[in-house]
């Protein structure tokens, strides 16, 4: 993508999750921006520009999401559904990354049309290993349909 770096928004309420996530990718030479966010309400004031994040200076668009699925205040499966009937994000490739292996969870996750459904691996070297080719494949080999420079999000479909 011309070199530039990615914007990655990452929703994670575990501050421990959320750090060795942006260690593995800054150990393994993914050159981007992270974004963190605590809780699904937040992700989406930061996706519709609302209250903090009010302008694209402060929260810029992302060209991928990393989502987990339970997150307070709003769930991350509300938060993709919402996403996901947005003409505006509906490009943005969003990544389940969880740690919930239950089949209703995969299943719902596609239905809403995730892009990915990843689960965390509990030792290090496999978590490690997931990230860094999780970083090749969606922020250095993938191709992406839009420029860096994504208006602001219109308003939701109806269905």
């Amino acid at each position: 993508m011309n070199g530039q770096p990615l914007t990655i928004l990452h929703v994670e309420d575990n501050t421990d999750h959320a750090q060795l996530i942006a260690r593995s990718l800054q150990k393994n030479r993914v050159a981007n921006v992270i974004r963190h966010v605590l809780d699904g309400e937040e992700a989406l004031d930061y996706l519709f520009l609302r209250g903090e994040y009010a302008t694209l200076e402060v929260a810029p668009r992302p060209q991928i999401i990393l989502l987990d699925l339970r997150l307070p205040k709003v769930d991350g499966l509300e938060v993709l559904r919402t996403i996901k009937t947005t003409d505006a994000l509906l490009p943005i490739p969003v990544v389940i990354l969880t740690s919930s292996e239950a089949e209703k969870d995969v299943a719902r996750a596609y239905e809403y049309h995730a892009n990915s459904y990843l689960v965390k691996p509990v030792g290090f070297d496999k978590f490690s290993e997931m990230m860094e080719q999780l970083g090749f494949y969606w922020l250095a080999w993938n191709r992406y349909p839009w420029s860096l420079d994504v208006a602001e999000p219109a308003p939701s479909r109806q269905y």
